[in-house]
Protein backbone atom coordinates (compact mmCIF):
# COMPACT_ATOMS: atom_id res chain seq x y z
CA UNK A 1 0.00 0.00 0.00
CA UNK A 2 1.12 3.20 -0.88
CA UNK A 3 2.48 4.66 2.72
CA UNK A 4 0.76 8.43 1.73
CA UNK A 5 -2.54 5.70 1.58
CA UNK A 6 -1.42 3.71 4.66
CA UNK A 7 -1.03 6.99 6.48
CA UNK A 8 -4.43 8.46 5.20
CA UNK A 9 -6.53 5.07 6.23
CA UNK A 10 -4.11 5.01 9.65
CA UNK A 11 -6.04 8.67 10.36
CA UNK A 12 -9.48 7.83 9.20
CA UNK A 13 -9.38 4.53 11.58
CA UNK A 14 -8.34 6.97 15.01
CA UNK A 15 -10.74 9.23 14.06
CA UNK A 16 -13.77 6.23 13.88
CA UNK A 17 -12.36 5.23 17.26
CA UNK A 18 -12.85 8.83 19.03
CA UNK A 19 -16.17 9.26 20.74
CA UNK A 20 -18.14 11.93 19.58
CA UNK A 21 -17.57 13.62 22.73
CA UNK A 22 -13.59 13.66 22.04
CA UNK A 23 -13.73 14.88 18.77
CA UNK A 24 -16.04 17.99 19.79
CA UNK A 25 -13.66 18.81 22.00
CA UNK A 26 -10.82 18.48 19.28
CA UNK A 27 -12.46 20.98 18.05
CA UNK A 28 -13.72 23.22 21.13
CA UNK A 29 -14.27 25.90 20.41
CA UNK A 30 -15.29 26.78 17.68
CA UNK A 31 -17.30 30.10 18.91
CA UNK A 32 -17.19 32.51 21.53
CA UNK A 33 -17.60 31.48 25.14
CA UNK A 34 -19.36 33.41 27.68
CA UNK A 35 -17.71 33.48 30.89
CA UNK A 36 -20.52 34.71 33.69
CA UNK A 37 -19.28 36.70 36.77
CA UNK A 38 -22.33 36.69 39.41
CA UNK A 39 -21.12 39.91 40.42
CA UNK A 40 -20.99 43.76 39.62
CA UNK A 41 -18.15 45.00 37.15
CA UNK A 42 -14.35 45.65 39.49
CA UNK A 43 -14.74 43.11 42.32
CA UNK A 44 -11.89 40.41 42.67
CA UNK A 45 -14.47 37.75 41.19
CA UNK A 46 -14.98 40.30 37.87
CA UNK A 47 -10.93 40.93 37.71
CA UNK A 48 -9.91 37.36 37.94
CA UNK A 49 -12.71 36.58 35.44
CA UNK A 50 -11.02 38.85 33.16
CA UNK A 51 -7.55 38.39 33.19
CA UNK A 52 -8.42 34.95 32.35
CA UNK A 53 -10.87 35.38 30.01
CA UNK A 54 -8.15 36.97 28.07
CA UNK A 55 -5.66 34.26 28.10
CA UNK A 56 -8.07 31.67 27.59
CA UNK A 57 -8.99 33.84 24.32
CA UNK A 58 -5.40 33.24 23.30
CA UNK A 59 -4.94 30.21 24.19
CA UNK A 60 -7.78 28.76 22.79
CA UNK A 61 -8.54 30.94 19.56
CA UNK A 62 -11.81 31.86 20.07
CA UNK A 63 -13.38 35.10 22.79
CA UNK A 64 -14.11 34.29 25.88
CA UNK A 65 -16.32 36.87 27.09
CA UNK A 66 -17.15 38.05 30.62
CA UNK A 67 -20.67 38.78 31.12
CA UNK A 68 -21.41 40.39 34.86
CA UNK A 69 -25.02 39.17 36.12
CA UNK A 70 -25.49 40.33 39.67
CA UNK A 71 -27.82 39.68 42.01
CA UNK A 72 -28.75 38.04 44.90
CA UNK A 73 -25.70 37.46 46.36
CA UNK A 74 -24.35 35.83 43.20
CA UNK A 75 -27.20 33.26 43.02
CA UNK A 76 -28.41 35.08 39.37
CA UNK A 77 -25.63 34.54 37.84
CA UNK A 78 -25.43 31.05 38.94
CA UNK A 79 -28.43 30.05 37.87
CA UNK A 80 -28.02 31.29 34.48
CA UNK A 81 -25.50 29.07 33.84
CA UNK A 82 -26.66 26.05 35.93
CA UNK A 83 -29.68 26.78 33.57
CA UNK A 84 -27.95 26.72 30.52
CA UNK A 85 -26.81 24.43 27.73
CA UNK A 86 -24.36 21.91 28.80
CA UNK A 87 -21.55 22.42 25.56
CA UNK A 88 -18.68 24.39 26.95
CA UNK A 89 -19.96 27.36 25.81
CA UNK A 90 -21.24 28.89 29.06
CA UNK A 91 -19.38 28.88 32.23
CA UNK A 92 -19.21 30.24 35.67
CA UNK A 93 -16.47 32.31 37.31
CA UNK A 94 -17.65 32.35 40.76
CA UNK A 95 -16.81 32.91 44.27
CA UNK A 96 -16.66 29.53 45.51
CA UNK A 97 -16.48 29.93 49.25
CA UNK A 98 -20.11 32.21 48.87
CA UNK A 99 -21.63 29.89 46.59
CA UNK A 100 -21.22 27.59 48.99
CA UNK A 101 -22.24 29.20 51.90
CA UNK A 102 -25.54 30.14 49.94
CA UNK A 103 -26.08 26.45 49.10
CA UNK A 104 -27.17 26.27 52.90
CA UNK A 105 -27.86 30.03 54.21
CA UNK A 106 -30.23 31.15 50.61
CA UNK A 107 -31.38 27.48 50.04
CA UNK A 108 -35.21 28.86 49.12
CA UNK A 109 -33.57 31.66 46.69
CA UNK A 110 -31.01 29.40 45.23
CA UNK A 111 -32.94 27.32 42.60
CA UNK A 112 -30.17 25.33 41.67
CA UNK A 113 -27.74 22.72 43.42
CA UNK A 114 -24.21 23.77 43.87
CA UNK A 115 -22.87 20.05 43.69
CA UNK A 116 -25.59 18.73 41.16
CA UNK A 117 -25.62 21.32 38.82
CA UNK A 118 -22.13 22.14 38.01
CA UNK A 119 -19.12 20.42 37.01
CA UNK A 120 -15.91 21.79 38.37
CA UNK A 121 -13.08 23.32 35.99
CA UNK A 122 -10.83 23.86 38.60
CA UNK A 123 -10.15 26.15 41.73
CA UNK A 124 -8.48 29.17 40.40
CA UNK A 125 -7.33 31.13 43.53
CA UNK A 126 -7.61 31.27 47.20
CA UNK A 127 -7.37 34.48 49.49
CA UNK A 128 -6.66 34.12 52.81
CA UNK A 129 -8.39 36.02 55.89
CA UNK A 130 -6.44 37.49 59.33
CA UNK A 131 -8.02 37.65 62.74
CA UNK A 132 -7.54 41.51 63.84
CA UNK A 133 -8.55 43.91 66.46
CA UNK A 134 -7.90 47.47 67.26
CA UNK A 135 -4.88 48.69 69.06
CA UNK A 136 -6.86 49.27 72.15
CA UNK A 137 -7.52 45.10 72.98
CA UNK A 138 -5.22 44.24 75.16
CA UNK A 139 -4.64 40.83 73.45
CA UNK A 140 -1.14 40.35 72.24
CA UNK A 141 -1.81 36.70 70.90
CA UNK A 142 -4.44 34.25 70.06
CA UNK A 143 -4.62 32.71 73.73
CA UNK A 144 -4.71 36.18 75.25
CA UNK A 145 -7.48 37.00 72.97
CA UNK A 146 -10.14 33.95 74.06
CA UNK A 147 -9.09 34.59 77.57
CA UNK A 148 -10.19 37.91 77.06
CA UNK A 149 -13.64 36.57 75.26
CA UNK A 150 -13.89 34.10 78.06
CA UNK A 151 -13.32 36.61 80.77
CA UNK A 152 -16.15 38.98 79.74
CA UNK A 153 -18.90 36.66 77.25
CA UNK A 154 -20.40 39.46 74.42
CA UNK A 155 -18.10 42.50 75.75
CA UNK A 156 -16.02 42.10 72.43
CA UNK A 157 -17.62 42.89 69.25
CA UNK A 158 -16.54 41.95 65.85
CA UNK A 159 -17.65 42.96 62.77
CA UNK A 160 -17.88 41.27 59.08
CA UNK A 161 -18.36 42.70 55.62
CA UNK A 162 -22.25 41.60 56.02
CA UNK A 163 -24.69 38.52 57.07
CA UNK A 164 -23.80 35.45 55.18
CA UNK A 165 -19.98 36.78 54.16
CA UNK A 166 -17.13 34.47 54.60
CA UNK A 167 -15.93 36.83 56.87
CA UNK A 168 -19.16 36.41 58.76
CA UNK A 169 -19.64 32.79 58.81
CA UNK A 170 -15.59 32.58 59.57
CA UNK A 171 -16.35 34.70 62.96
CA UNK A 172 -19.28 32.18 63.93
CA UNK A 173 -17.09 29.08 63.11
CA UNK A 174 -14.04 30.69 65.27
CA UNK A 175 -16.81 31.43 68.21
CA UNK A 176 -18.27 27.11 67.79
CA UNK A 177 -14.42 26.10 68.37
CA UNK A 178 -13.44 28.23 70.71
CA UNK A 179 -16.27 28.37 72.58
CA UNK A 180 -17.25 32.24 73.33
CA UNK A 181 -19.28 34.91 72.94
CA UNK A 182 -18.27 37.33 70.71
CA UNK A 183 -21.34 40.09 69.58
CA UNK A 184 -21.65 40.21 65.63
CA UNK A 185 -21.65 43.84 64.06
CA UNK A 186 -22.75 43.51 60.22
CA UNK A 187 -21.70 45.93 57.46
CA UNK A 188 -22.63 46.49 53.95
CA UNK A 189 -19.22 45.35 52.81
CA UNK A 190 -15.64 45.53 54.16
CA UNK A 191 -14.48 49.14 53.59
CA UNK A 192 -17.22 50.43 56.40
CA UNK A 193 -16.66 47.46 58.35
CA UNK A 194 -13.04 48.11 58.41
CA UNK A 195 -13.25 52.28 59.19
CA UNK A 196 -14.97 51.23 62.16
CA UNK A 197 -12.38 48.31 63.36
CA UNK A 198 -10.03 51.38 63.07
CA UNK A 199 -11.95 53.65 64.83
CA UNK A 200 -12.71 52.08 67.81
CA UNK A 201 -16.68 51.42 67.79
CA UNK A 202 -15.86 47.47 67.17
CA UNK A 203 -13.20 45.44 68.53
CA UNK A 204 -12.03 42.91 66.24
CA UNK A 205 -12.34 41.24 62.82
CA UNK A 206 -11.81 38.10 60.42
CA UNK A 207 -10.94 40.09 57.03
CA UNK A 208 -9.37 39.01 53.53
CA UNK A 209 -5.38 39.62 53.96
CA UNK A 210 -5.94 42.30 51.07
CA UNK A 211 -8.12 44.79 52.91
CA UNK A 212 -6.48 44.90 56.03
CA UNK A 213 -3.01 44.42 54.86
CA UNK A 214 -2.24 48.34 54.67
CA UNK A 215 -3.98 49.27 57.77
CA UNK A 216 -1.59 46.29 59.80
CA UNK A 217 1.55 47.72 58.01
CA UNK A 218 0.60 51.42 59.45
CA UNK A 219 -0.29 49.86 62.93
CA UNK A 220 -4.08 50.83 62.88
CA UNK A 221 -5.21 46.90 64.04
CA UNK A 222 -3.06 44.49 65.40
CA UNK A 223 -3.00 41.19 63.51
CA UNK A 224 -3.58 38.00 65.87
CA UNK A 225 -3.46 35.25 63.00
CA UNK A 226 -4.19 33.97 59.47
CA UNK A 227 -6.57 31.32 58.92
CA UNK A 228 -4.22 29.21 56.63
CA UNK A 229 -2.40 26.24 56.85
CA UNK A 230 0.83 28.18 55.99
CA UNK A 231 2.10 31.46 56.93
CA UNK A 232 1.15 34.98 54.48
CA UNK A 233 4.07 36.41 52.75
CA UNK A 234 2.70 39.26 52.67
CA UNK A 235 2.74 39.11 57.00
CA UNK A 236 5.41 36.41 57.64
CA UNK A 237 5.09 37.20 61.38
CA UNK A 238 1.92 36.56 61.58
CA UNK A 239 1.28 32.82 62.96
CA UNK A 240 -1.07 30.38 61.60
CA UNK A 241 -4.11 29.17 63.53
CA UNK A 242 -2.55 26.08 64.29
CA UNK A 243 0.67 27.44 65.56
CA UNK A 244 -0.99 30.06 67.60
CA UNK A 245 -2.57 27.42 69.54
CA UNK A 246 -5.88 26.61 67.70
CA UNK A 247 -5.36 23.60 65.01
CA UNK A 248 -8.42 22.59 62.65
CA UNK A 249 -8.96 26.20 62.51
CA UNK A 250 -9.10 27.07 58.59
CA UNK A 251 -10.82 29.42 56.48
CA UNK A 252 -10.19 30.91 52.81
CA UNK A 253 -11.72 32.83 50.02
CA UNK A 254 -11.70 30.67 47.27
CA UNK A 255 -12.82 31.36 43.85
CA UNK A 256 -13.30 29.03 41.04
CA UNK A 257 -14.54 28.20 37.10
CA UNK A 258 -17.28 25.80 36.73
CA UNK A 259 -19.35 25.07 33.36
CA UNK A 260 -23.30 23.42 33.13
CA UNK A 261 -23.51 19.58 34.87
CA UNK A 262 -23.39 17.20 31.49
CA UNK A 263 -20.71 19.27 29.83
CA UNK A 264 -18.59 16.97 28.17
CA UNK A 265 -15.30 15.67 30.11
CA UNK A 266 -13.01 16.04 27.09
CA UNK A 267 -14.15 19.29 27.19
CA UNK A 268 -13.72 20.06 31.14
CA UNK A 269 -10.09 18.63 30.73
CA UNK A 270 -9.27 20.47 27.65
CA UNK A 271 -10.08 23.80 29.55
CA UNK A 272 -8.62 22.49 32.57
CA UNK A 273 -5.35 22.01 30.91
CA UNK A 274 -5.61 25.51 29.24
CA UNK A 275 -5.92 26.91 32.49
CA UNK A 276 -2.96 24.92 34.28
CA UNK A 277 -0.93 26.90 31.85
CA UNK A 278 -2.66 30.41 32.28
CA UNK A 279 -2.40 29.86 36.44
CA UNK A 280 1.65 29.03 36.15
CA UNK A 281 2.35 32.10 33.92
CA UNK A 282 3.91 35.06 35.92
CA UNK A 283 2.06 37.98 34.40
CA UNK A 284 -1.23 35.98 35.69
CA UNK A 285 0.39 35.03 38.88
CA UNK A 286 1.09 38.91 39.35
CA UNK A 287 -2.51 40.44 38.21
CA UNK A 288 -4.02 38.06 40.32
CA UNK A 289 -1.84 38.82 43.52
CA UNK A 290 -2.78 42.71 43.11
CA UNK A 291 -5.93 41.10 44.23
CA UNK A 292 -4.98 39.64 47.07
CA UNK A 293 -5.33 36.36 45.39
CA UNK A 294 -2.83 33.42 45.13
CA UNK A 295 -3.57 31.76 42.05
CA UNK A 296 -3.62 27.87 42.42
CA UNK A 297 -4.93 25.04 39.85
CA UNK A 298 -6.70 21.68 40.74
CA UNK A 299 -8.14 18.86 38.78
CA UNK A 300 -11.96 18.81 38.33
CA UNK A 301 -12.20 15.87 40.86
CA UNK A 302 -9.85 17.75 43.13
CA UNK A 303 -12.17 21.01 42.80
CA UNK A 304 -15.32 19.01 43.15
CA UNK A 305 -13.88 17.73 46.32
CA UNK A 306 -13.30 21.28 47.69
CA UNK A 307 -16.33 22.58 46.98
CA UNK A 308 -18.56 19.75 48.33
CA UNK A 309 -15.64 20.16 51.90
CA UNK A 310 -16.75 23.82 51.52
CA UNK A 311 -20.74 23.51 51.11
CA UNK A 312 -20.72 20.68 54.10
CA UNK A 313 -18.53 22.99 56.74
CA UNK A 314 -20.51 26.09 56.03
CA UNK A 315 -24.03 24.11 56.59
CA UNK A 316 -22.32 22.53 59.56
CA UNK A 317 -21.45 26.22 60.91
CA UNK A 318 -24.88 27.61 59.71
CA UNK A 319 -26.93 24.77 61.68
CA UNK A 320 -24.36 24.85 64.81
CA UNK A 321 -24.32 28.73 64.93
CA UNK A 322 -28.06 29.08 64.06
CA UNK A 323 -27.27 31.75 61.33
CA UNK A 324 -30.24 33.58 59.67
CA UNK A 325 -30.73 35.32 56.76
CA UNK A 326 -31.91 39.09 57.94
Amino acid sequence: MNPALRTFCAAAVAALALSPAALFAQAYPTKPVTMIVPYPPGGATDIIGRVLAQKLSEGLGQQFVVDNRSGAGGNIGAQAVASAKPDGYTLLMGAMTSHSINATLQKETAKFSLEKDFAPITIVGTVPLVLVVHPSVPAKNLKEFIALAKAKPGDITYASAGNGSPQHLTGEQFKLLTKTDMVHIPYKGSGPAMIDLMGGQVKAMIETVPAALGHIKGGKIRAIMVTTKKRVESLPDVPTAAEAGMPGFEAVSMFGIAAPAGTPKPVIDRLNAELAKILAMADVKAKLLEQGVYATHTTPDQAAKLIREEVAKWAKVIQDANVKVE
